[in-house]
């Protein structure tokens, strides 16, 4: 039950003033739907005014509160076409403009009678000859009143909003937050010189208030880290069950090629961790292209050796068909029974599958969640094998967890390489093995950077390359034009109609948006070869196979994320064919894109580019989390995650091994941390297990 103090924070968002239904879908686009959403909608950066006597005193750019008279009236010569202006006057006689587009000339009217002295807030700027305001932020009648404006916070706005009508609800939202007890270890509270909770959060709304932020942050950090800690802890303590293969069914695997070392390690690892009784987690990192299904296959046997099932889940039915393919073909000389259950088995081909699993003749089962649905029972399912993890939140792999007589062991896939900072930010609670090296006879993916007005040559080369009878992935950065990006960004589906136009019946597209089925069927027609191209957005950056496709056009190149690009990249070279990776770049590069895609041509190595991302990115958002669906941080920047996992780590351990958990004075406090930023999961390990 989450703790009755936090009650006020949970309420809904209606029960601020001023919240009707008007309001109520605005806010809910920027995942306000609750006071504590409020409260944690911290200001993107604060306008810092100087308050000036007169204009002299200020210069073109500067954000000022001046004292000026409104002299006169301006509407324009064609009503509702131009800007309605009030011309007004500073003690020196120099004349402002404050000027107002559409229906905000209303408001000027009322504001700035003719022959009065208003204080006024707003950006200085100067059109043809004359200085002019536009759109002032404020208008005061007492210079009190303006000098409270000085320091002003500037929040995320969706339409319909404004930033007084936000600062309003953050100003009741920070009325109804309790006092709390402190959940932060004493030393280093005061080492770090931090306010309390309350004052942090009131603080960090008020102005750049460093130390307020940082202990925001830290909050998260730590609550996601004891959630994390708390996982693991209750899956020590969970029975499982030891499972020892005798390497009977292992031995008679035919692979195309000898494993590397790193997949000798990582299976080495894994069969360590499975022939324990408490329960394994271990995430297996493996760069696109090294070898993760051998591994998980390897892992899978040896707990069939040992007289249990195996079941492995993939995000997407066609990554789960894929899998079942791949893996029905190498585990063939076993004689190991693999079969594929997804949402759409129907009848009796499910029945027969479900009997299958009852009864134990089906050893090692692959498919989307449907392999965990109420319906769905094991006669000893052993080990789970998730892949591309991220797609499954931490309380989605705890729910699989409990489908076994006893937990099952779960072993965690990932392409997506992420640096070490971060491995400990989202999978605390699991162990790590590296795929560090590929698989001999992988060749290296030539990686090109052109500029995008070349594009009718980058189409031409396309034709030539289908005609010589392989295929090609044509990577666009968004689905649609919208309105808030310029006409130059490519949409996909523009993309797709010029390439149509083009080449015909040849080109299919999927992207995110698309029903479930079409998108299955185009990315079908392409995996068959029966479509030479696919345009398609990032939904094809995890786990697509076709060997025969060996060019890889990304457009737009700079607007991708480091990890991305390289994920993207790996879609080809999956062949003994020469692959080929054309980056196209529009003409204005900041110096970030600029790297970012330097790197890409210098590097095929995925941990030493997602590294790099980390460092290119600095504050801003995290790897591999808006891109990829990881729950990620709301509150702390990369910064922030860099500087204080280690600590917030400690602090986690120390509460848990040595302080008494959840039960201790301070772990009554850290509760209320964990259901104050949604890391309550962590709490319920402890119920459920």
């Amino acid at each position: 039950m989450r703790p009755e103090i936090l009650n006020p924070l949970f309420a809904e968002i209606e029960t601020l003033d001023g919240v009707g239904p008007k309001l109520k879908k605005p806010l809910e686009r920027l995942g306000l739907a609750r006071v504590r959403d409020v409260l944690y909608h911290l200001p993107e950066r604060f306008v810092t005014r100087r308050a000036v006597k007169d204009l002299d005193e200020a210069g073109v750019g500067d954000q000022i509160v001046v004292p000026l008279t409104v002299v006169e009236h301006r509407s324009p010569r064609n009503p509702g076409r131009g800007p309605y202006r009030v011309l007004a006057q500073d003690v020196l006689g120099n004349i402002c403009a404050l000027t107002y587009f559409g229906r905000a000339s209303y408001t000027a009217k009322k504001q700035l009678p003719v022959g009065e002295t208003r204080w006024v807030a707003g950006r200085l700027d100067q059109f043809d000859q004359t200085l002019q305001i536009v759109h002032p932020d404020h208008v005061a009648e007492k210079s009190a009143d303006a000098m409270g404006k000085m320091v002003e916070p500037i929040y995320r706005l969706a339409e319909g909003l404004t930033q007084p009508r936000i600062g309003g609800f953050v100003e009741q939202a920070i009325a109804k937050a309790p006092e709390m007890p402190e959940w932060i270890e004493p030393n280093t509270f005061e080492r770090e010189g931090w306010p309390n909770w309350h004052d942090a959060i009131a603080l960090a709304h008020k102005g750049e208030n460093g130390k307020a932020r940082d202990r925001l942050a830290y909050d998260e950090l730590f609550a996601n880290a004891l959630a994390l800690m708390l996982v693991r802890q209750s899956n020590r303590a969970r029975r499982g069950q030891a499972l020892k293969g005798d390497g009977s069914l292992r031995d008679r695997l035919e692979l195309p090629f000898p494993l590397t070392g790193a997949q000798r390690r990582s299976i080495d690892e894994i069969t360590g961790d499975m022939a324990q009784a408490s329960p394994m987690l271990r995430l297996l990192q493996g760069d696109v292209g090294a070898g993760k299904t051998v591994v998980a296959l390897e892992a899978m046997l040896a707990a069939v050796e040992a007289g249990a099932q195996a079941a492995l889940l993939a995000p997407t039915e066609l990554l789960a068909r894929q899998h079942f393919e791949t893996l029905r073909a190498m585990a063939k000389p076993t004689g190991v029974e693999v079969a594929l259950l997804t949402g759409r088995d129907k009848g009796r081909a499910r029945e027969s599958i479900l009997m299958g699993l009852l009864d134990g003749s089906i050893q090692i089962v692959v498919g989307t969640h449907a392999i965990f649905q109420d319906t769905v029972s094991y006669k000893n399912l052993g080990l789970v094998v998730i892949d591309e993890q991220h797609r499954f939140g931490v309380s989605q792999r705890l729910m699989l967890a409990q489908k076994g007589k006893v937990t099952p062991h779960t072993l965690a896939m990932t392409a997506t390489p992420i640096p070490r900072t971060l491995v400990l930010a989202n999978h605390g609670e699991m162990e790590v093995s590296r795929l560090d090296e590929l698989p001999p006879g992988r060749q290296a993916i030539d990686t090109r950077v052109l500029p995008l007005d070349r594009i009718e040559e980058i189409a031409a080369a396309v034709g030539r390359h289908v005609e010589s009878g392989q295929q090609a992935y044509w990577v666009c950065p968004m689905v649609r034009d919208s309105e808030t990006m310029t006409d130059d960004i490519a949409a996909a589906e523009a993309r797709y109609a010029a390439l149509k136009e083009r080449f015909g019946e040849d080109v299919v597209m999927v992207h995110g948006q698309l029903a479930p089925e079409l998108k299955d069927a185009g990315m079908a027609r392409f995996a068959s070869g029966d479509a030479k191209i696919l345009v398609a957005t990032t939904v094809i950056e995890v786990g697509v196979d076709v060997p025969n496709a060996t060019l890889m056009v990304i457009e737009q190149a700079e607007r991708f994320g480091l990890a991305q690009l390289h994920q993207l990249r790996g879609r080809v070279g999956r062949g003994s064919e020469k692959s080929t990776c054309l980056l196209l770049r529009s003409n204005e590069l900041s110096e970030t894109g600029k790297q970012r895609l330097a790197l890409m041509r210098e590097s095929q190595d995925g941990f030493h580019l997602a590294e790099e991302d980390l460092k290119l990115r600095g504050g801003g958002e995290l790897l591999g989390t808006k891109q990829s669906g990881e729950e990620g941080f709301r509150i702390a920047s990369l910064e922030q995650v860099s500087k204080y996992i280690d600590m917030a780590n400690a602090d986690a351990k120390l509460l848990v091994e040595q302080e008494g958990g959840l039960e201790s004075a301070r772990g009554q406090a850290a509760r209320l941390v964990l259901y104050l930023l949604e890391r309550d999961w962590g709490v319920q390990t402890l119920r459920g297990g």
